[in-house]
């Protein structure tokens, strides 16, 4: 059986009927077109499809789009302040080479981009918890940590 949601997506009201067994992973990918978000193992165990609702980061195959009723979801798609412009994030991940085959790297930053929202200045061992439920099976962790603490140096340096 078919229900209406509203949420905002990447700040944009969104409306559609969804069935209730339909989690927000699928939702997002299917239905809104946002295909940034990955469905890796869909049991929640590898973050490749963390997206931040209310700001919290969650794996979007284990939270159902209904559940999404009246909340705000962002996706790596909404980090990217503009047209001409990516996140420092995004940039400092691409300049450190920090993905490979790039699956695990839409959750892994959205992870970082909360992580960073909350300490701007983070230590080793701080990005390690933080990224703790992301797994990424290639890069071997070390430019990700690298790009993140760029980002970081970079964010801060820009803040007024």
């Amino acid at each position: 059986m078919k229900r209406m949601v509203e949420f905002i997506v990447n700040g944009e009201a969104r409306e559609m009927a969804v069935d209730g067994c339909r989690s927000l992973l699928d939702a997002l990918r299917d239905d809104v077109g946002l295909t940034g978000t990955k469905k890796g193992c869909d049991v929640g165990d590898c973050g490749a499809c963390t997206v931040l609702v209310d700001g919290e980061p969650v794996n979007a195959c284990l939270i159902l789009a209904v559940e999404a009723e009246g909340r705000s979801v962002e996706t790596v798609e909404g980090l990217q302040p503009g047209v001409d412009r990516l996140h420092p994030l995004q940039d400092a991940f691409m300049r450190h080479g920090a993905s490979q085959c790039g699956f695990c790297t839409p959750g892994i930053l959205m992870m970082a981009k909360k992580l960073l929202d909350d300490n701007p200045s983070p230590t080793d061992e701080e990005i390690r918890f933080g990224l703790s439920g992301n797994i990424c099976r290639c890069t071997g962790y070390t430019k990700i940590f690298d790009a993140i603490k760029s980002a970081a140096r970079e964010m801060e340096a820009a803040r007024p």
